[in-house]
């Protein structure tokens, strides 16, 4: 596995991004709270109901493209939005314009949610070990989630909200820039010649 350079790239790809849209939700939430206590809950309720509302066209839409338009335009697509959701979340504390925002998050989590088994399939391709790269790269970016709200709260208590959602948008332009100019394009050339001769 340590020998497969773009496997790696998106085993790294992953961990920022998770790294960065895990604490986002849970921010939201505390941001509700502070705002209106009785309303938190539901809201909250309603951001999770929102972005997964989102998430099944966007994973349909991958599922109908993703060999037509190849998977790197459309994973960029999936990691740009995460900056945009951090930056957004600082513009207004209104209850809905947060419900509104986080909607983003079925776009993002719906293509990177229905692409990963796609890229590591395609990446692992022949040498039977699609398995045990699904699981490594699970591991790692569940290791990227679980240290996401140590460094968020580390930014809340030192400089606020605001500052603590910048912090996440800028984690997650690393993860684009690193995917948008080192990550290569995994659907096979011929496929991805055929597929879009015919489209």
């Amino acid at each position: 596995l340590l020998g497969n350079r773009p496997l790696l790239l998106f085993a790294v790809c992953c961990a920022l991004f998770h790294l960065a849209n895990a604490a986002m939700l849970p921010l939201v939430s505390q941001k509700l709270a502070q705002i209106n206590l009785q309303m938190a809950t539901p809201l909250t309720s309603a951001c999770i109901v929102a972005a997964q509302l989102v998430m099944v066209p966007m994973a349909w839409l991958v599922g109908a493209r993703a060999d037509v338009w190849g998977r790197k335009p459309l994973l960029i697509a999936g990691f740009l939005i995460l900056p945009l959701r951090g930056v957004l979340y600082t513009l207004s504390s209104a209850p809905y314009w947060l419900v509104a925002v986080q909607m983003l998050d079925g776009i993002g989590a719906g293509i990177f949610g229905a692409l990963f088994p796609v890229i590591v399939k395609d990446l692992t391709q022949g040498t039977g070990r699609f398995n045990i790269s699904q699981g490594a790269l699970s591991t790692v970016f569940g290791l990227g989630a679980a240290l996401s709200s140590s460094l968020a709260g580390f930014v809340v208590q030192l400089a606020g909200y605001n500052a603590a959602f910048l912090t996440l948008a800028g984690v997650a332009a690393l993860a684009l820039a690193l995917l948008w100019l080192a990550m290569p394009e995994t659907l096979a050339k011929p496929s991805f010649a055929c597929h879009t001769t015919v489209a």
